[in-house]
């Protein structure tokens, strides 16, 4: 069995976790809606990689919708102790599985309940404000009004601590002199480098980060350096990807997502998986040839 302490551990909020964790969006039907195909499989994923040492899973209850959350209940309640459970509000699927903003207070407040009800949870360990933003990524905007009213379910003590995802570094500052902000989520990877200093900055912050999108998104990343490196170590691209952020920052943690036992345990086994500074070296070269592209 794959030892996924050997990528260390970090703080999120005031629970420590493995920084190899798991994200259960692909546990959904096509396009991260509806049912999956099956539901059984979903469940074996979920329980291995708790089995695993998986002691952080990133969710929402607008994926399916209600879809990830009810498998998480099923497949582990109850829960573990060590057990982090990581949602996001901020968004709802239309009936033509399109991505909407959901982000006034009330809909704010009805996504939190959702949560807690679909999970059987009395109250959520960390919720993500996920701002829509573009279809490309973050958009620059006032957080001030979503924020304020998740900072308002906290206090009824429904929340227990507020990350935010899809965000800019100015939007990072605005959040913080709201509310005490213990996360960010964002496209970030080999290639996707922006958040180079706002990861930095976190991490001296003591915050922890969480890229989305680990090798490129729902198009992988297609790469020849990436595939050279991967077949020097006798790895997937995958696998290296995931490395090359274990070894970017202390205060990245990970959240790939699988419906495959397969692929569960390749994911896994990128926390033993070693870069040597050579590979580290080309990996970084990576996101300098694709701007120069």
């Amino acid at each position: 069995m794959t030892d996924i302490s050997k990528a260390g551990t970090f703080k999120l909020g005031d629970r420590t976790v493995n920084r190899m964790g798991y994200g259960a969006m692909q546990l959904a039907g096509p396009g991260v809606f509806g049912p999956p195909k099956d539901r059984d499989g979903a469940i074996a994923v979920l329980r291995a990689a708790v089995e695993s040492g998986v002691n952080h899973i990133d969710t929402s209850d607008f994926y399916g919708p209600h879809v990830t959350n009810a498998l998480i209940r099923e497949a582990l309640h109850p829960y573990p102790d060590n057990l982090v459970i990581v949602t996001k509000i901020g968004a709802r699927r239309g009936a033509d599985a399109s991505w909407l903003p959901a982000m006034a207070a009330d809909e704010l407040a009805s996504a939190v309940h959702d949560n807690l009800r679909n999970l059987g949870l009395d109250g959520i360990e960390v919720v993500n404000l996920r701002i829509m933003g573009s279809v490309h990524g973050p958009s620059e905007g006032s957080i001030e009004a979503p924020l304020t009213a998740l900072a308002e379910l906290q206090r009824q003590g429904l929340v227990r601590h507020i990350g935010l995802s899809n965000v800019t570094a100015t939007q990072v500052a605005e959040g913080r002199k709201i509310a005490d902000i213990v996360c960010v989520q964002n496209n970030y990877n080999v290639v996707h480098r922006e958040d180079d200093p706002l990861i930095d900055e976190l991490a001296g912050a003591g915050t922890a980060y969480a890229p989305f999108f680990p090798l490129g998104g729902f198009t992988p990343l297609q790469s020849t350096a990436l595939s050279d490196v991967a077949r020097a170590l006798g790895a997937t691209p995958m696998q290296v990807a995931l490395a090359w952020l274990l070894r970017r920052a202390p205060n990245i943690l990970l959240i790939p997502g699988t419906s495959s036992l397969g692929h569960l345990r390749e994911n896994l086994a990128a926390a033993s998986l070693d870069l040597t500074d050579e590979a580290a070296s080309v990996l970084d070269g990576i996101a300098g040839g694709a701007a120069a592209a």
